[in-house]
């Protein structure tokens, strides 16, 4: 069951006080996915004959379809769910080059424990920083993981990277690690507070030279409904290949 989000980005109409009218929207995309809903996408439409009807496959056909439609707008990102932690998106960047890219996203979840305590700091000073998270007695968290991984979408396999081997890495690398575990004992957080944005950190520094094919993105870390962090870094990944 695919959800699609389309993103429309454009000036704000004096009138209207809307970038676009998003009934005219609803129309088209309703019109659209006619074709493809409840359908066999590899017998029933003319767009996969040779070509594999991947989740970045789809996302960039839709792209194309909603283009010829300039009543929506200008569209400036697609995102295509495969299912609730997988998804695909491809933004104006990844249809301007001369290959077709895109960035595939896996959620994953891992609990574990730490208490809030920056080893530089007094007693007084880490619960004012910190507040309760502070306590000896340490908390918990359910995090949520998002991997995401960029790159040019392969002509045989249809995918930016290699999804099995992903899955691997992720679960052998960083939920084997960090499920279940106190993260003050872990050796890449041990002499820092365990912060959700140094754990972020120290999750892209596990895996930005793991990813078997295409480059890793950005990490996101949800610690809670409310409160999410994420690392995206380019000169991280030079100076942890070194």
């Amino acid at each position: 069951n695919y959800l699609l989000e389309v993103t429309i980005g454009g000036a704000v109409d004096e009138e209207t006080g809307m970038v676009v009218n998003l009934y005219d929207v609803k129309q088209v995309l309703e019109h659209v996915l006619l074709e493809f809903d409840h359908k066999n996408l590899n017998l029933d439409t003319p767009y996969f004959k040779e070509v594999i009807p991947t989740t970045e496959n789809i996302a960039h056909v839709l792209w194309r379809i909603l283009s010829d439609h300039p009543e929506i707008g200008q569209i400036e990102k697609i995102t295509l769910y495969e299912d609730e932690d997988l998804y695909a998106e491809i933004t104006t960047a990844d249809v301007a080059g001369p290959r077709r890219s895109a960035t595939l996203t896996r959620r994953y979840q891992f609990s574990s424990g730490h208490q809030l305590h920056a080893p530089r700091l007094s007693a007084a000073a880490n619960a004012s920083v910190f507040g309760t998270c502070a306590s000896p007695d340490g908390h918990g968290h359910d995090y949520l993981l998002e991997v995401a991984v960029h790159g040019d979408i392969d002509r045989d396999t249809g995918m930016v990277t290699d999804l099995a081997a992903l899955e691997r890495t992720v679960r052998d690398t960083v939920i084997a690690r960090f499920d279940g575990r106190d993260l003050n004992r872990d050796a890449l957080l041990k002499s820092q507070p365990p912060t959700g944005e140094n754990l972020a950190r120290a999750i892209w520094r596990l895996l930005v030279n793991e990813v078997s094919r295409g480059r890793l993105a950005s990490i996101r870390l949800t610690e809670g409904r409310d409160q999410y962090f994420e690392y995206r870094d380019a000169e991280e990944r030079q100076e942890v290949g070194k």
